[in-house]
C-alpha cells in the first residue's frame, strides 16, 4: 500500500520553471525520503515479494528525480534521458514481477516487459523528433513572416523604413 502512495507521489512530474535550481535539489530531496520510507516498508516482505516492493520503490525514484532534471534543464534531450531512465526502472520492476511466474507464463511476462521498454524508448525518441521538427517548423515561419513584413517594410523610405525595419526584427527575430 505504501509504494503505491509513493509511486504517486513520486510519479507526478514537478512543475517548477526550467533552471530553478531549489525546486529541483528539493525535488531531489523528497525523492530520496520517499524512497527510504518505501524500502522500510520492504522489509517485513521476503522473497520475491521484498524484491518486488524494492523493485517499485526504485522505480518511483528513478521517476521523480528523472523529471525533476528533466524539468530543470527544460531541453527535449533531457527528456528523452528521463523517459529512458523511467523506461528502464520500470523494466526492472517489470522482470521482478516475472520472477513470481512459472514456464511459459514467466516467458510471456518477461517479452511484455521487454517489449513495453522497447515501445517506451521509441516513444521518447520520436517524442524528441517531433519536439525539433515543431522547432525548425517555428523558425521557417518566423523567417518567412520576417521576408514579408521586410518587403512590406521596402515601400517606404527614410525614418519610416528605419521603425518598419525595426518593428520587423522585433517582431520576428531570426
Amino acid at each position: 500500500m505504501l509504494v503505491c502512495a509513493t509511486a504517486l507521489v513520486l510519479g507526478s512530474a514537478p512543475a517548477f520553471a526550467a533552471g530553478d535550481k531549489k525546486t529541483y535539489e528539493d525535488a531531489k530531496s523528497l525523492a530520496k525520503q520517499t524512497y527510504t520510507g518505501a524500502l522500510k516498508s520492504c522489509d517485513p516482505l521476503d522473497g520475491n515479494r521484498k524484491d518486488i516492493c524494492v523493485a517499485d520503490a526504485k522505480a518511483a525514484r528513478v521517476r521523480s528525480e528523472a523529471e525533476a532534471e528533466a524539468a530543470y534543464k527544460g531541453t527535449a534531450k533531457a527528456r528523452e534521458a528521463a523517459s529512458r531512465d523511467i523506461a528502464e526502472a520500470n523494466y526492472k520492476a517489470a522482470k521482478e514481477r516475472c520472477d513470481d511466474l512459472k514456464g511459459n507464463a514467466e516467458d510471456v511476462c518477461e517479452k511484455e516487459a521487454k517489449a513495453a521498454l522497447t515501445r517506451a524508448r521509441a516513444d521518447a525518441k520520436a517524442n524528441r523528433k517531433s519536439v525539433r521538427a515543431r522547432d525548425d517548423a517555428t523558425k521557417d515561419k518566423m523567417k518567412a513572416d520576417y521576408e514579408v513584413a521586410k518587403q512590406k517594410c521596402d515601400a517606404m523610405s527614410g525614418d519610416a523604413k528605419d521603425a518598419c525595419t525595426k518593428q520587423a526584427k522585433a517582431q520576428y527575430p531570426h
